[in-house]
């Protein structure tokens, strides 16, 4: 655990002592959940619980265009969802209790991809990613439905795409937190290259563990695999908390702390 010190004097008769009081950090992290185009918070409730559990302070949201706005599907942006997940981080970042210098963001597919972006807006430290999307930067404040016609997005995923391409590949590059990156074994939407392409730029980051989840589809969609995944998120986080209660590290950031 880490702690503060303060010097003191302490009266005596003849003059006074010197002491410290050492107290502990009274601020716990944070930790944002972006769910995935077409989803909503509740797909990571379970999880928010479990992170939680190790001590966090947890977040999650509908992004516009899903849930009670579900409406708004067919006109919402990217630049919305994108100012949505910064509300988002900020209302948790600005509670009492966060410590604003120790904030993890996880984001599933297009949240992945909106919360890669995140970290070149926002001080993250630690950044869990399962198969992050990618999307052409053009067409940014488009509907993000059409963007599926406008581009042929399946093409763009097979290959590997340069760092400078891409504004999500851009921040990754940037990143200097901890990451974790997971990937599908059988994922028809986001395939092995995008995963590639996001191995590749993020090579300065402080820390990257990168799995598979065997036999899994995009959207988790058998028991076995949300249980792998579950499992994977909370070690994960609790080798990141553990490490900083430790004292481990005195930093972390992306490109926003330096």
């Amino acid at each position: 655990m880490t702690v503060d010190r303060q010097q003191i004097h302490i009266p005596v008769d003849r003059g006074y002592l010197d002491g410290t009081v050492v107290t502990p950090h009274t601020t716990i992290p944070g930790v944002l959940f972006v769910h995935g185009w077409g989803g909503d918070q509740k797909q990571y409730m379970e999880r928010a619980r479990q992170a939680a559990a190790l001590g966090c302070i947890c977040l999650t949201f509908d992004l516009t265009g899903h849930a009670r706005t579900k409406e708004e599907q067919d006109t919402v942006t990217r630049e919305t969802n994108l100012r949505d997940v910064l509300a988002a981080y900020d209302a948790l970042s600005g509670h009492p209790l966060v410590d604003p210098r120790s904030m993890a963001v996880v984001g599933s597919s297009y949240g992945g991809y909106l919360a890669a972006i995140l970290t070149s807006l926002r001080p993250v430290r630690w950044l869990g990613l399962r198969v992050p999307a990618l999307y052409l930067d053009e067409g940014w404040n488009i509907p993000k439905r059409t963007l599926h016609r406008k581009h042929d997005l399946a093409a763009y995923r097979r290959r590997i795409v340069a760092v400078g391409e891409n504004r999500a590949l851009r921040a990754a590059a940037d990143f200097r937190g901890d990451v974790l990156l997971v990937e599908s074994e059988h994922d028809a939407t986001v395939p092995h290259a995008v995963l590639a392409s996001y191995l590749r730029a993020f090579l300065d980051a402080h820390s990257l563990t990168y799995r598979v989840i065997d036999g899994a589809d995009h959207g988790l969609s058998d028991d076995g695999s949300q249980r792998a995944y579950a499992s994977l998120l909370a070690n994960w986080l609790a080798e990141m908390i553990g490490g900083r209660r430790a004292g481990s590290r005195g930093e972390a950031l992306g490109r926003a702390m330096r």
